[in-house]
């Protein structure tokens, strides 16, 4: 009794120990796929270095489905760890619209919309309102995330958001405009993805690019010939240490008269002076998107879908923080990319590149719609679509060009020519900016995501049956067990018997 009592104590005093321990000390292991919950030395820089407080109120419904939820658990795993990091610097609280009306008009005020999930309930759909967004506060500044999918870059969201709102300075990056280039309302994607961490503005080369300090510029989609007193400025920009992005069309592919031409800018010599050539050809892969063609059979008019190999969709990347994440970007008349070296000092490093099964096809051309593609036409592999250049300047300032051979690929149009452009087609042109722009590292964490594996759904004789198992199976293994014990105890008699007798 006097043992069981001292054991009892020190178990006790074990407790208290690890939980004074823990106290101080806290840690976990990391197990999933590319290390999804262990913060980033971009986020713990940020935390580290807050000036003043962040409160962040996390605005979720109760009572939501395990996979709705789950985004919720995610949430509230991050900030810990952040309140950890920031040395209590970020304080978090979590608000449940719905239990009250005030809570829910706070929500609506801060930007916060419910959104109509469908829940199961006996075998039957229902909807039902949710809240599931965020605010970050730090003194009068304010960033609202809207709406937490689940699953969704959640490092990302935070920490820039985290870092929006303690910059007192926001580095400027500047749209070319007045040369034919896509209008920042034709990027509405790319603008709002940009404007989180940067002041985004339209610039005209000659008017203001030597009156404001521009991190980066891009000319995405010049279509008129850029003039000699243009590229000069470049020039002088990239002395200076700028970065550029420049997303252009050497070519050009108009469905109307299914031809494709040659596209003259002046930009074009210009890169060439860099070592830099943009073919004035069609880059076909096998690996491409589909377009819609009517076709006619009899007298019957019909529209179908048609594999295009004009339109690569680019899933070969280099290992390159600007692709990190990437999986699929499609790229509409793209043209080669081609780089000799002139001076020493400059390092290009191709990053998006064709299939396997991909060749060059030179302009003016036909394009036959209905042509049946075979694999004797797609004799090249790996051309490069997409690449930088990085340069020291001999003032011992570094400028960066980042140059895609399609300028469209990130243009959503406007008015009622507007669509939706890809995720990734934005991503990449996002991250080719935050590469060139800022080196804090989060551009790592664009694309860095929460990856679930649910159950698949199963038939509805699986469900039964798997139902009728659980119910089923613990009575059957009580009952297998109960006639063990008595077979078992039977033995044990006849063992006893037979001893006695002998």
């Amino acid at each position: 009794m006097r043992n069981l009592s001292f054991s009892s104590i020190l178990f006790l005093a074990i407790l208290l120990m690890l939980n004074l321990i823990s106290d101080q000390y806290f840690f976990r292991i990391d197990l999933t796929e590319d290390k999804q919950y262990t913060l980033s030395k971009a986020t713990k820089d940020i935390l580290s270095n807050l000036e003043s407080p962040v409160t962040v109120k996390a605005y979720f419904s109760e009572n939501l489905p395990s996979n709705v939820s789950q985004a919720k658990n995610d949430v509230l795993d991050y900030l810990i760890e952040y309140s950890r990091i920031s040395n209590n610097n970020l304080v978090y609280k979590f608000i449940d619209p719905s239990s009250n009306e005030s809570n829910e008009a706070e929500a609506i005020q801060n930007g916060i919309s419910p959104v109509m999930i469908n829940i199961r309930e006996k075998d039957q759909v229902k909807q039902q309102k949710a809240y599931l967004g965020l605010v970050i506060e730090m003194l009068d500044q304010k960033e609202t995330i809207p709406f937490v999918k689940p699953g969704a870059a959640l490092e990302y969201a935070l920490s820039s958001s985290i870092k929006k709102v303690s910059l007192k300075d926001k580095p400027v990056i500047g749209i070319v405009q007045a040369n034919g280039e896509a209008e920042i309302e034709e990027i509405q994607q790319v603008d709002a993805g940009l404007s989180v961490l940067y002041d985004v503005q339209s610039l005209n080369l000659l008017n203001d690019l030597n009156n404001k300090l521009y991190s980066t510029i891009a000319l995405i989609n010049p279509e008129d010939s850029l003039t000699s007193d243009d590229l000069k400025q470049l020039d002088n920009y990239l002395d200076k240490g700028g970065n550029i992005l420049i997303a252009m069309n050497a070519v050009v592919g108009d469905f109307t008269n299914a031809k494709g031409y040659v596209k003259n800018i002046g930009i074009s010599n210009w890169l060439k002076s860099k070592g830099i050539t943009v073919g004035e050809n069609f880059v076909i892969d096998s690996n491409c998107s589909k377009i819609s063609v009517q076709q006619q059979q009899g007298f019957f008019r019909y529209q179908s879908s048609i594999s295009f190999p004009y339109i690569p969709i680019i899933t070969n990347f280099a290992d390159h923080p600007i692709t990190k994440g990437i999986e699929a970007v499609i790229m509409e008349f793209a043209s080669s990319i081609e780089y000799n070296q002139i001076d020493t000092s400059n390092i290009f490093t191709p990053i998006a590149f064709s299939s396997k099964k991909s060749g060059i096809y030179d302009a003016p051309l036909n394009f036959e719609i209905q042509k049946q593609w075979t694999p004797s036409d797609f004799t090249d592999e790996k051309i490069i679509v997409g690449g930088v250049l990085e340069n020291k300047n001999k003032n011992g300032t570094t400028s960066k060009i980042c140059i895609f051979s399609d300028g469209d690929f990130p243009v959503g149009g406007k008015g009622q020519d507007q669509k939706r452009v890809p995720a990734d087609n934005i991503n990449l042109l996002i991250n080719s900016i935050d590469w060139m722009t800022d080196d804090t590292g989060l551009i790592d964490l664009r694309t860095k995501g929460i990856k679930y594996r649910p159950i698949d759904d199963l038939k509805d004789s699986k469900k039964t049956f798997l139902k009728y198992l659980n119910f089923l199976l613990p009575i059957i293994l009580v009952l297998l067990y109960g006639l063990y014990r008595i077979q078992s105890n039977k033995f044990k008699r006849i063992h006893l018997m037979s001893k006695n007798y002998d």
